[in-house]
């Protein structure tokens, strides 16, 4: 039985903060230019290199897909999203590399002068071809590459410059928008995005409304909120009240799981659960929420000596 070839892929990653038509444009000159059978596009959840991003992992993820999902041959990859943390570039290309044969990595120019930084620098060097997209005022630093070919692009690539202008020429219409949304509630600090969402629940006769900073702790948002509906109908009417009073505010819910009896709104760094009174007792989250809350004091509290 003979080995069927494996698929030769090239690898575009990045935080993608937001992805632009700069990005679009890099995608079909590769496709165009290199002897690949596909073009993975990996968002990262945060690049090694920073501490933070400016949109959630979540709605970048969503961003690429916009952007990327109608051009033949390219398919856009959660992977290092899904692992929640910092992933290097060597292990994605290792973890691609058993479905595929990753032959060629793409990465800006400006990425050269901290390329030799970079986990397992050597490995890479010597493993893939180097495709460096061309950028103006950033010097061609190819001395330490082993293979690299160049794809020169004519396009504004700085998603920084985007944020700060929402160049409406380079932005795909649906991202823009998204992308201002976001940047609206970044104005807003969390204490007064949360306060934001109390008075909205609370207009629509939500009760024991509860806070939880989780700022401190390792749960998975920074803020959680809990109310309570009245009824099965009004768990649901909350809901939409909330999305509906969020989006006046400039904010959106970027994920949700709805019930008659419970519903969880995602906002990426705030949590909102609306449930009906017995399941708020049943499920004591609350409980759990402060536990991890008084945890987390009293490890504040232990002399490390």
């Amino acid at each position: 039985m003979v080995n069927k070839p494996k698929p030769i892929v090239a690898i575009f990653g990045g935080s993608f903060d937001p992805p632009h038509l700069g990005h679009q444009e890099i995608v079909h000159r590769a496709i165009k230019s290199l002897a690949i059978d596909r073009l993975l596009v990996v968002p990262a959840y945060l690049n090694p290199f920073k501490t933070s991003s400016f949109a959630s992992a979540k709605q970048r993820l969503a961003w690429c897909h916009t952007l990327f999902d109608t051009i033949p041959s390219v398919e856009v990859v959660a992977y290092e999203i899904l692992q929640g943390k910092s992933i290097t570039t060597s292990q994605t290309i290792k973890h691609f590399n058993i479905d595929y044969d990753v032959k060629y990595l793409i990465v800006g120019a400006d990425n050269l002068a901290s390329l030799k930084r970079w986990h397992q620098f050597e490995w890479l060097n010597q493993t893939i071809t180097w495709v460096i997209v061309t950028r103006d005022n950033y010097p061609l630093e190819v001395d330490s590459l082993q293979n690299y070919q160049l794809l020169p692009i004519e396009m504004p690539m700085s998603s920084t410059h985007i944020r700060q202008a929402i160049a409406l020429d380079y932005v795909d219409k649906k991202i823009q928008t998204s992308v201002q949304k976001v940047l609206q509630g970044t104005q807003m600090n969390i204490e007064q995005r949360v306060e934001n969402i109390v008075t909205i629940l609370d207009d629509k006769k939500a009760e024991e409304i509860e806070v939880f900073n989780l700022e401190n702790t390792d749960y998975i948002a920074k803020q959680v909120v809990i109310a309570n509906a009245l009824n099965s109908k009004h768990t649901l009417a909350l809901f939409d009240h909330l999305k509906k009073g969020l989006k006046e505010k400039g904010e959106s819910i970027l994920a949700s799981d709805l019930s008659d009896e419970w519903v969880v709104a995602d906002l990426g760094d705030i949590l909102v659960h609306i449930m009906i009174p017995e399941y708020r007792q049943r499920y004591s989250l609350e409980t759990f929420l402060a536990e991890l809350v008084e945890t987390q004091e009293k490890n504040k509290d232990i002399d490390p000596a």
